[in-house]
């Protein structure tokens, strides 16, 4: 099995997402051994924009992109790549001003790709990057979930990833971080209980 892991905090060491991440890739990889990690640090090694130079390279054709055509190119070609050959990914979503990072929206930029994510047809809209499963570790300051403070966190990945085919997603919750050290703590270990015993237990 091929597993993706995505951290996207700009806090290093001091971020919950970080060390909640860290911890189901470490449980998935006891429940599965042979389960190959991948990783990508988006704050230290951040995924430029998409922008204009992005549409000019992937319409140019190789032989005559310049340096900086062909970087993005590969760029979005290297990234797509991996989210696609992946079995199962994790991915650390930190609460920025009700939404997501930037360099984690970076990454889903690069990812929805029509025709080779998803794709328009007759009936509608459909995903081709289905049989995945999707691990979001879920944090923030304060509580947004089923408020309108959090449709553009979760609601918002729950619906991209649906749009792409990627149906079997599971949370894990740290919320409240920042009303107090208790709740904190709570908090976190409440999402390391739901790792260690709910997110891989066998039926």
């Amino acid at each position: 099995m091929k597993l993706l892991h995505i951290d996207s905090s700009i806090l290093g060491d001091n971020s919950a997402s970080r060390q909640l991440s860290r911890q189901v890739v470490d449980a998935w990889k006891l429940a599965e051994p042979s389960a190959v990690v991948t990783y990508r640090d988006l704050a230290s090694d951040a995924i430029s924009h998409f922008s204009s130079l992005t549409l000019v390279a992937g319409g140019t054709a190789a032989e005559l992109r310049d340096a900086a055509q062909r970087h993005e190119a590969e760029l979005s070609a290297s990234t797509i790549e991996e989210f696609l050959a992946a079995d199962a990914i994790v991915i650390a979503a930190p609460m920025y001003n009700f939404s997501i990072p930037t360099q984690l929206k970076a990454w889903i930029d690069r990812i929805t790709v029509a025709g080779k994510t998803f794709r328009y047809t007759e009936a509608g809209p459909e995903g081709l990057a289905g049989g995945k499963k999707l691990v979001i570790v879920s944090t923030s300051g304060g509580l947004h979930v089923g408020m309108p403070t959090g449709v553009a966190h979760e609601d918002y990945l729950n619906v991209l990833f649906g749009f792409l085919g990627i149906t079997d997603i599971e949370f894990v919750r740290a919320h409240g971080l920042g009303y107090g050290e208790d709740v904190r703590a709570k908090a976190i270990s409440t999402a390391q209980a739901r790792i260690s015993e709910e997110l891989f237990a066998t039926a």
